[in-house]
């Protein structure tokens, strides 16, 4: 889509800006100008990059009236603490990870993915039409928070691996990057979860310092250069099916938007939102190609592995939903989703994408 058909259509969400033209939203609506701090570094382009077309959108189809200047990570604030800069008012708008703020309460993993969850289609049908967004933003707002969804990656790799793993038994005492509730469901499984910044996995792995790492997939991965260090290139990434990247927005501030404005940034996060996980399916067949050229070792995660991960991934669940109804509330909306979701799913979809992954492994597709 490009701008200028997104200007005509701005604001089909049904918010009103349907009913205004952009030279009439610029001519009524006042001038707001808006702070996004990016909870990623620029190098990661794709993701990073979904920011800026959000703001580079919002600005086309106001003629100028609403902008938003973004920020990448450290900036203004660390990529971390980018929800609680705009749940604190600090910005009025972040681009990030809701699982970035687990430590503050589990619910805020669900918002991105849940492990063994529902993969990228699925979050979408889940978050758009199964109230999936209306249900988080129940959550958010307890944190003066307002959310669209703004980007997914599709599903991700497992890791970058030193040692092949072949059974359970080869995840005791295993140093892995990797946080979050993934990190607690592998913790059961025998494997030490260490926290590590992006830019410090690398040389962790050279060092020895960790046995392995989970980042995104093949694109963003090959950028820090993970086949160098580790060889065995794990999937898949079964804590992240359909991961979101979200836009969160200080609720205070979301609430004086004029409604014309707040249409045109909802559609400018839902075209974000489709145009990440396009160019991801776009760049990452390349990219692991080339990993694979540069000495990358694939491998899938055992089905002694992933059965054993699902059944404490499940116990897990049971035991902060017993503790905490915010979690439990928006966990067994995705989990009843994706029961019926993964009924459906089996039948037409599954059937002709297994047909034609036979013919291409035949070369028969071109």
């Amino acid at each position: 889509m490009d701008r200028r058909s997104f200007i005509r259509r701005a604001g089909v969400a049904g918010t009103g800006a349907a009913l205004l033209a952009a030279p009439a939203i610029a001519q009524t609506a006042p001038r707001i100008n808006w702070r996004l701090t990016s909870a990623f570094p620029k190098s990661l382009d794709t993701i990073f990059g979904a920011a800026t077309n959000i703001a580079q959108h919002v600005s086309d189809a106001t003629d100028g009236q609403f902008t938003i200047q973004v920020f990448a990570a450290g900036e203004i604030v660390p990529g971390l603490q980018a929800a609680d800069a705009v749940g604190a008012g600090t910005v009025e708008m972040a681009h990030t990870c809701s699982y970035y703020s687990v430590g503050k309460d589990p619910t805020f993993a669900l918002g991105t993915a849940m492990p063994f969850g529902l993969n990228a289609r699925m979050t979408n049908a889940w978050l758009y039409e199964a109230g999936g967004t209306d249900l988080l933003n129940e959550f958010y707002a307890l944190h003066n928070i307002y959310a669209l969804p703004a980007g997914n990656t599709g599903t991700q790799m497992g890791g970058w691996f030193r040692k092949e793993i072949k059974t359970l038994a080869d995840l005791d005492g295993l140093k892995m990057r990797i946080a979050g509730i993934a990190g607690q469901i592998m913790s059961r499984l025998g494997v030490v979860p260490q926290q590590i910044a992006g830019g410090d996995i690398y040389p962790s792995l050279e060092k020895g310092t960790i046995d392995a790492a989970e980042w995104v997939g093949p694109y963003d991965d090959q950028k820090l250069g993970f086949q160098k260090v580790a060889k065995y290139y794990y999937y898949p990434g079964f804590w992240e099916g359909g991961p979101v990247v979200h836009a969160f927005m200080n609720k205070q501030k979301w609430e004086e938007l004029p409604e014309p404005y707040q249409g045109v940034l909802t559609d400018a996060c839902a075209f974000a939102n489709t145009q990440m996980l396009a160019r991801y399916d776009m760049l990452n067949p390349t990219a692991i190609k080339q990993l694979v050229a540069d000495g990358a070792v694939l491998r899938p995660f055992s089905q002694e592995i992933m059965a054993a991960a699902f059944d404490a991934a499940n116990a897990l669940y049971d035991e902060i939903g017993a503790k905490n109804e915010h979690f439990k509330k928006v966990h067994d909306s995705q989990a009843a989703f994706r029961k019926e979701s993964y009924l459906w799913m089996q039948v037409a979809e599954y059937t002709y994408d297994t047909f034609m992954m036979t013919l291409q492994r035949a070369g028969k597709l071109g």
